[in-house]
C-alpha cells in the first residue's frame, strides 16, 4: 500500500483529508503538534488504522523520522489566522515558513515523490476586478483614508467603480498580511524544491473552508465557525466593514477531495490550483443564513462598519483549472449545507472568543 505522510493531520482539514485517503485505501501517517489553540477544547479522534507522530513541523529529528517509508506528503501543519498573524508575527512566520523549510530539508535525504501544500487565497489580497470597460485589474488596493470615510470598495485608478469578478491563478499575488506573506512562501519553497530535486509538487490555494470539525472556540479559524460561536451562544454575529464584502465558502470534504486528487493526477505537478467553490457570498447574508439554519432567525448581526489590519473586500474562486487539471467538482453546496453544519455545532457546543479577537486586535491599533 502507499503511504502517505499528513503534516497537521489532526487539525480541521487534515482530518477529513486523512479520512477521504483512507477510503481509498492508502495508509496514513499523520504528524501533528497538537496545537491547544486548535486543540485545546475538543476531543482528539485519530482515524482508525492511522499513525499518529506528536511532534513540531520544526522538530528536525521528528521529522525525519516521519519521512521514513513515505511515498508522499499532504503539508497542511500552519498557523492560520489574518488577523493574529499581525500581532503575533514570530510564531507565523516560524511555524509556517521555518517549518516547511525544516521538512523539504529532511526530504533531501528522504525523497518522496509528491508534496502537495495548503496554501490560501489570502496570497491574493484583494480579489479580481473589472473597471466599467471591461478591463481586468489584478492589482485593486483601498486605503485607510477611504475606509475610515465608510467608502469599502476599491477604486479604479481614476477613482470610478469597479465589479469584482472570480479570482484566477493568474492574478498577481498581493500580500496584505503576515499570514498571507507565510503561505506565499510556503507554496514557492514548495515549488522551488520540486524543480530542483525532481519531486512533483502541488499548491492549492484554498478558500474559505467550512464543515463539521472546525475549532469553534478558536476565534481566528474561520468566517463560518466565528458566527456559529456567536449563534450557538445565543449572541449576534460580529461582522467587520459594512457586511457587504464578498467571500467563497468551500465544504471540508471537497477539499479533503481536492487535496487526494492532486495527489493522483499527473498533470498537477508543478502547479498552483484554486480550490473553492466558484461562489460568492456576502459576509451579512451569511450571517442571516447560519442563524435561520441553527433556529435563531431573530439574531441580527452586529455590523461594526470598522476594518481590519490585513482584510480585503472581495475574493472568490475562478476553479477553471482545478476542473482541468485534477478533475475537481464542488460537490457541497452552501446553501444546502448548512443545516448540517448547524447541527453539528449544537452537538458539540463552543465557547465564544470573538469579543477577545476584536479586543486583542483593536488594543494593537489594527482596527482601522
Amino acid at each position: 500500500m502507499v503511504k502517505i505522510l499528513v503534516t497537521g493531520g489532526c487539525g480541521f482539514i487534515g482530518s477529513h483529508v486523512v479520512k477521504e485517503l483512507l477510503s481509498r485505501n492508502y495508509e496514513v501517517r499523520v504528524l501533528d503538534a497538537l496545537n491547544e489553540q486548535v486543540h485545546g477544547d475538543t476531543v482528539l479522534r485519530i482515524s482508525e488504522g492511522t499513525e499518529l507522530r506528536k511532534a513540531d513541523i520544526r522538530d528536525v529529528p521528528a521529522i525525519k523520522e516521519a519521512l521514513a517509508d513515505i511515498d508522499s506528503v499532504i503539508h497542511l501543519a500552519a498557523e492560520v489566522g489574518v488577523g493574529q498573524s499581525m500581532y503575533e508575527i514570530a510564531r507565523y512566520v516560524g511555524v509556517n515558513d521555518f517549518g516547511t523549510a525544516v521538512l523539504l530539508q529532511a526530504m533531501i535525504d528522504t525523497p518522496v515523490r509528491r508534496i502537495v501544500v495548503a496554501s490560501s487565497m489570502s496570497v491574493y489580497g484583494e480579489g479580481l476586478y473589472e473597471t466599467e470597460t471591461g478591463a481586468r485589474v489584478g492589482d485593486a488596493r483601498r486605503n485607510a483614508v477611504d475606509i475610515r470615510a465608510g467608502r469599502w470598495d476599491p477604486l479604479a485608478a481614476n477613482r470610478s467603480p469597479l465589479r469584482p469578478v472570480a479570482t484566477d491563478e493568474g492574478k498577481p499575488v498581493d500580500l496584505a498580511s503576515i499570514y498571507a506573506l507565510t503561505k506565499y512562501a510556503q507554496e514557492r519553497q514548495v515549488l522551488l524544491f520540486g524543480q530542483a530535486y525532481g519531486v512533483e509538487a502541488v499548491a492549492l490555494r484554498l478558500f474559505n473552508v467550512y464543515g463539521a470539525g472546525q475549532a469553534l472556540s478558536n476565534p481566528y479559524t474561520g468566517v463560518l465557525a466565528n458566527f456559529a460561536s456567536r449563534l450557538a451562544n445565543g449572541q449576534a454575529p460580529i461582522i467587520f466593514e459594512d457586511g457587504r464584502q464578498q467571500r467563497d465558502f468551500v465544504h471540508v470534504r471537497d477539499v479533503a477531495r481536492a487535496f487526494r486528487l492532486a495527489l493522483e493526477r499527473p498533470q498537477a505537478s508543478g502547479c498552483v490550483i484554486n480550490v473553492g467553490s466558484g461562489q460568492a457570498f456576502g459576509i451579512a447574508e451569511i450571517a442571516s443564513m447560519l442563524a435561520l439554519a441553527m433556529g435563531v432567525p431573530g439574531i441580527e448581526p452586529q455590523i461594526l462598519y470598522k476594518a481590519r489590519s490585513g482584510d480585503i473586500r472581495n475574493c472568490f474562486a475562478d476553479i477553471t483549472r482545478a476542473r482541468a487539471l485534477i478533475g475537481f467538482e464542488p460537490s457541497h453546496r452552501l446553501e444546502t449545507s448548512l443545516a448540517e453544519f448547524a447541527s453539528w455545532v449544537r452537538s458539540v457546543g463552543a465557547i465564544d472568543r470573538s469579543a477577545e479577537m476584536k479586543r486583542n486586535l483593536e488594543e494593537r491599533g489594527l482596527v482601522i
